[in-house]
């Protein structure tokens, strides 16, 4: 009798040490198994499972049979790892079948970005943004846009456009994640910035509410698009507007034109659209770009000069004057090559 269970006591350990070491086998061969998955994106769509996705992969000759079979006594085993969540998740190039699969599980899903550029105009960041990958586009107005606007009720009444109520700056977003989301963070991103601008504003400036603000940056920002530059564009604008004179423009005249050959001309100039301020005193009635904080700060805190005029060197950056006589001087010199 002490035999006898001496033999199954020993039977049965025999027995436990092979399936330890098949389970350690198996374990360690299904951490080795590789996925010969391209890189790149890949979409887990819903009810899929671990091992669902394996057999496709398998039909796509990305992973052998046995492999799969294997995989599915592993989940047997480790029923746990078998679930994955839907999403679209972004691969690398070397990949294990398991790593993938934790992935997968993870919910990790790829970021994309988007971003929106400064100086652009509203049609512009729209049409970017059409463009943007896994977008869903609930969205594709003007109005759209501005029906969802949260303007804050101490600065007066909405405007009645959208244009530069997008922060320019990089998004992310995951896929299937909405344009009107998207676009709210944009919204509330611009505020916050604008508002941190107007609590810095200069006492004296002839603003008289964010909004304005908002418009003299929108053209320093098509002005200068060299940041050093911009409280000097600046107080060009902010002293004409002190003096009454018109701001003369010409990026004020080009938002206004139906298609912009690239060339302004003289009917260009005295074309009576209302964001023409060669033809219209004071600011245009609506901002004319994104706008970056770095305009914003140059519109609330411009330097403290008695310049005027400003031309353009042809380098990206400026000459400026304080007489129409050191003006005309600098346009015959940068403009009309000395003439």
């Amino acid at each position: 009798m002490v035999k006898q269970l001496k033999w199954l006591s020993l039977l049965v350990i025999s027995a436990i040490v092979l399936l330890l070491g098949a389970y350690l086998a198996l374990v360690n061969h299904i951490a080795q198994v590789g996925l010969q998955l391209p890189a790149g994106i890949h979409q887990v769509n819903a009810g899929s499972s671990a091992l669902s996705l394996c057999r496709q992969w398998q039909q796509q000759g990305f992973i052998s049979s046995t492999d799969c079979q294997l995989l599915r006594l592993y989940l047997k085993l480790k029923p746990g790892e078998g679930a994955v969540k839907q999403g679209v998740y972004r691969l690398n190039t070397e990949k294990r079948l398991l790593d993938v699969l934790a992935l997968f599980r993870s919910g990790r899903e790829a970021q994309f970005a988007i971003t929106l550029i400064e100086g652009e105009t509203l049609a512009q960041s729209l049409n970017r943004l059409a463009q943007a990958p896994y977008l869903v586009q609930d969205l594709d107005s003007a109005a759209q846009v501005q029906a969802l606007l949260q303007w804050p009720p101490e600065w007066g009444e909405p405007p009645l456009s959208s244009e530069a109520l997008l922060y320019p700056d990089t998004y992310y977003y995951t896929a299937n994640s909405r344009l009107s989301a998207l676009v709210k963070r944009a919204q509330q991103l611009l505020l916050t910035e604008l508002e941190h601008a107007w609590q810095q504003r200069q006492g004296d400036l002839p603003l008289q509410n964010p909004y304005q603000l908002l418009i003299l940056a929108s053209i320093i920002e098509k002005e200068s698009s060299y940041p050093p530059e911009r409280p000097l564009v600046a107080s060009v604008f902010v002293n004409r507007l002190r003096k009454n004179m018109r701001l003369q423009t010409d990026p004020t005249v080009i938002y206004g034109l139906v298609d912009f050959n690239g060339n302004i001309t003289r009917a260009d100039l005295n074309n009576p659209h209302p964001y023409n301020t060669y033809r219209h005193s004071g600011l245009p009635p609506g901002p004319i770009s994104l706008v970056s904080r770095a305009s914003l700060l140059a519109a609330a805190q411009p330097a403290e000069t008695e310049l005027y005029y400003f031309v353009s060197k042809g380098d990206g950056t400026h000459q400026f004057s304080s007489t129409l006589e050191q003006h005309n001087a600098a346009v015959r010199k940068y403009i009309l090559g000395g003439r």
